[in-house]
């Protein structure tokens, strides 16, 4: 079974930064869909941000500019930096992450808060 552990979730002021990561139990090297989601009080998990095998990234418009999806293979971590932070990307994140044949994984989520 494949753990995916979240951290580096807390409470920032508006417009400031915080970095999650995403450690993987399993080389993400053979990975093909690594992707960040997160989900706001009383809303739907929503996806944010992936990133494929050929290291091509994708955002949805809500955090294109401010965030970035990017991954390091000999830590088996998968980032989500954020920038320019602003109240309505308060909301627990996720991490997925799909391999061939086995499936795809979720973390148990990192709370992000922004306020002042």
């Amino acid at each position: 079974q494949v753990q995916l552990v979240e951290s580096g979730g807390g409470l920032v002021q508006p417009g400031g930064s915080l970095k999650l990561s995403c450690a993987a139990s399993r080389s993400i090297s053979s990975s093909y869909f690594m992707g960040w989601y997160r989900q706001a009080p009383g809303k739907k998990r929503l996806w944010i941000a992936d990133m494929s095998a050929d290291d091509s990234a994708r955002y949805d418009d809500s955090v294109k500019g401010r965030f970035t999806i990017s991954r390091d293979n000999t830590e088996n971590t998968v980032y989500l930096q954020m920038n320019s932070l602003k109240p309505e990307d308060t909301a627990v994140y996720y991490c997925n992450v799909q391999w061939y044949g086995s499936g795809a994984f979720w973390g148990q989520g990192t709370q992000v808060t922004v306020s002042s």
